[in-house]
């Protein structure tokens, strides 16, 4: 269970809060390592403060860090921002990946294991830190709980 599988499982939750899955706006043209995916960091932040206008927060499923966002401009329209990083044992992650979606690109599944690798040795370093939420004994459902816990335990902190 990963990321989309996470993010499909708190739309059905969302009552509270709005799920947008950052996927939805991909576009090669977007893959900027050099600039840490500023224009894309950017858009996605425009439209999560124009959508949080009605009331609720957004939550953004995606994979990024904090100083990728913490570091543009658009932040200022954000009192908070607060991350959630679903991480699992390696193990666990690269039997997802192969069995569950049927990935066969060993460059793919390298990086995915070196991301996850990367998260659990530095989340705790990053500025502000991101909460790791292990799924490598959840269901897709007990994750979600625990993530939608976790983002209303957050709400009112604004």
């Amino acid at each position: 269970m990963g990321k989309s599988t996470l993010c499909y499982e708190l739309f059905l939750r969302e009552e509270e809060y709005i799920v947008m899955e950052s996927d939805l706006l991909w576009d090669e043209m977007y893959n900027t390592p050099e600039d840490d995916y500023c224009g894309y960091r950017r858009l996605w932040m425009r439209l999560c403060a124009n959508i949080s206008q009605i009331g609720k927060p957004v939550v953004l499923c995606g994979c990024g860090i904090p100083k990728q966002f913490e570091s543009r401009p658009e932040r200022e329209w954000f009192q908070q921002i607060h991350y959630l990083a679903a991480v699992c044992r390696e193990d666990v992650l690269e039997r997802r990946m192969r069995e569950g979606r049927g990935i066969t690109d060993e460059g793919w599944i390298q990086s995915s294991l070196e991301f996850n690798r990367w998260l659990s040795q530095n989340a705790a370093q990053t500025s502000p830190g991101i909460t790791l939420l292990d799924t490598s004994e959840l269901t897709p459902q007990q994750a979600a709980r625990a993530a939608h816990d976790w983002i209303i335990s957050h709400m009112g902190n604004e």
